[in-house]
């Protein structure tokens, strides 16, 4: 099994003519069973096709072509036009929005996120490298060429959410070098205000019979974190956690920028020790180094194995 996508997964490429788009288009086809890319969105340019995929000027269009509704789009148009496009796409039925696209005003991301709530639809991002479902598919541009994700990525029971896209692909490529595949690896974004947080995405990985464990990429800034540990203390989560917390340097030199715009530390509450300490309440392990990341979570399966 898997969360959010799999292989009967339809989805559509918005700004599919683009460079960073024809080649996020190829690298979904060329992943795992083939992902079931059913259209692309430029306006303008109807009537052609990206690596075999056609190419409709509205997602009107794109779904009216595919003959019922489709399940998701990738987002990749830029960011004065993304809101306008993600509109587009709920509007029109889509209930999986992957939003590639980087800064993107947060104004824009409050309204698409709101859409996507009354709509009863997902956001993942913006700012995000989409979602892999290991030898499977993916949605996105995550872990890169067909050739490198299935290096980086392997079929298991540990679920990823990371802040950070290439993380995403570090952290996964760490546990598989160990012998932990993943179920389902997510890349939720660095922005201040995403579509979906760890604590959004729990109760999906909770259902999920494949995923044991979930691992997760964090950084300094926001409050996800306490949202997380609060989630997984009042659900008596059976899933064990482990996290990696990068940017500790920053509790120590204020007013630092550490790249993403999510990680704005607002207050105490936001710094990395504060969070470690909030985390480690909840039973979650903070690893100093991601290369410890395997065998904490074994001890954790092992211990849990035992329990039961």
């Amino acid at each position: 099994m898997s969360i959010l996508i799999d292989a009967t997964t339809t989805f559509i490429v918005q700004g599919i003519t683009g460079r960073e788009a024809v080649n996020l288009t190829r690298e979904c086809l060329d992943y795992g069973k083939g992902a079931q890319v059913v259209g692309g969105v430029t306006p303008g340019r109807k009537g052609r096709d990206v690596h075999g995929v056609p190419v409709f000027d509205t997602v009107d269009q794109a779904v009216a072509h595919h003959g019922r509704p489709i399940d998701g789009s990738v987002v990749t148009v830029p960011p004065t036009f993304t809101k306008d496009a993600v509109f587009e796409a709920i509007e029109n039925g889509v209930k999986l929005v992957v939003i590639v696209t980087e800064r993107i005003p947060r104004r824009d991301v409050a309204e698409m996120v709101e859409l996507a709530a009354l709509r009863g639809a997902r956001i993942i991002g913006p700012n995000c490298l989409g979602i892999i479902v290991p030898d499977v598919v993916k949605m996105g541009g995550i872990g890169g060429p067909a050739k490198d994700a299935a290096k980086s990525y392997t079929r298991g029971p540990i679920g990823v959410i990371s802040r950070s896209g290439g993380m995403t692909t570090e952290m996964s490529s760490t546990l598989s070098a160990a012998g932990l595949g993943q179920s389902t690896a997510v890349s939720i974004g660095g922005d201040a205000i995403i579509g979906s947080t760890y604590a959004e995405l729990m109760p999906l990985f909770e259902a999920d019979e494949e995923t044991e464990g979930i691992v997760i990429y964090t950084e300094p800034g926001g409050r996800m974190e306490a949202e997380l540990a609060r989630w997984v203390t009042e659900n008596d989560s059976r899933l064990p956690v482990v996290a990696f917390m990068a940017g500790r340097f920053m509790d120590e030199m204020p007013g630092m920028s550490f790249g993403h715009a999510g990680t704005i530390v607002e207050g105490k509450e936001d710094t990395a020790s504060e969070k470690i300490a909030r985390l480690a309440e909840a039973g979650i392990t903070v690893a100093e180094e991601i290369s410890q990341i395997p065998e904490i979570m074994k001890a954790k399966l092992n211990e849990r194995s035992a329990a039961a």
